[in-house]
């Protein structure tokens, strides 16, 4: 599991756990099925009205996605552009396209396998950079999604709230207690879970996507240098030493640099 997504969970149910235990005189207050399921029931129905169904249904696999350590190989990636690139210069083109095969990162893959196709610098380039847009357009969709559902979790919940009162009005004049103390809990619990349920999930959830997406755009930013490079052969070493201070700028830019540097810098956040 990534670090930070489990400090942060551990952390809410801590918060939580502190809230419920020392902040009330009866923890089961704050457990009300129909406020939650007023909150839970009614984003999703809105953003199922908002979206189509696949898109909708991917929203599992992006919180495992959120929850899982995933790595970009910035390194392993460099390492093999410049093999291969070394290959291609010494015009080896059998042992180039063995290469290209051992390649795992597609985006790569494909870069290399213009270059060698002899396709026009130009065109390796459009197509790489629509490549990358079509991928920024499509993960910020996805991250999009998590934000509609954000708004739609407090609005529901003041729906709840105008419901429990509604029913609070009507029950004044009976002087049942326990019935108008029902109402104003329903009232007040509603609002409790749609505001926690959008901060506490669907707004990091887009914060985390929306930061892979920038990392994962680095990185084949990184490497359609790389490819530019290789199509003008330009010597190994020269594309190692800049394709390095490319990821030490990147390194400068999204985390303390001398930590940066100390450790493996492909690791995502």
């Amino acid at each position: 599991m990534n670090p930070s997504t489990l400090i942060g969970i551990v952390a809410s149910i801590a918060l939580l756990a502190v809230v419920m235990l020392f902040a009330a005189h009866d923890p089961s207050l704050f457990l009300d099925l129909p406020s939650l399921g007023i909150v839970l029931v009614g984003t999703l129905a809105a953003t199922f009205i908002s979206y189509p169904l696949r898109e909708v249904m991917r929203v599992f696999g992006l919180i495992g996605t959120v929850l899982r350590n995933e790595r970009l190989y910035t390194r392993q990636d460099l390492e093999e552009l410049v093999q291969i690139s070394r290959l291609w210069i010494s015009g080896d083109l059998p042992a180039v396209e063995r290469a290209v095969d051992r390649v795992s990162n597609p985006f790569l893959r494909t870069g290399v396998q213009l270059v060698i196709d002899n396709t026009p610098e130009e065109d390796i380039l459009d197509l790489l950079q629509w490549r990358i847009a079509q991928l920024r357009a499509r993960e910020n969709a996805e991250a999009q999604l998590f934000r509609a559902m954000a708004s739609y979790a407090p609005a529901f919940g003041m729906i709840g709230t105008l419901v429990g009162l509604i029913n609070l009005m009507f029950m004044l004049g009976s002087g049942d207690m326990q019935l108008i103390g029902r109402s104003l809990a329903v009232a007040l619990m509603t609002t409790f879970y749609g505001v926690l349920l959008a901060n506490l999930i669907l707004k990091p959830v887009a914060v985390k996507l929306e930061r892979r997406t920038e990392q994962r755009v680095a990185l084949m930013n990184l490497v359609m240098q790389g490819i530019s490079m290789m199509c003008n052969k330009r010597s190994p070493a020269y594309m190692r030493e800049t394709l390095k201070s490319f990821i030490a700028h990147h390194d400068d830019e999204i985390r303390d640099g001398n930590a940066g540097r100390s450790r493996n810098p492909q690791q995502s956040a």
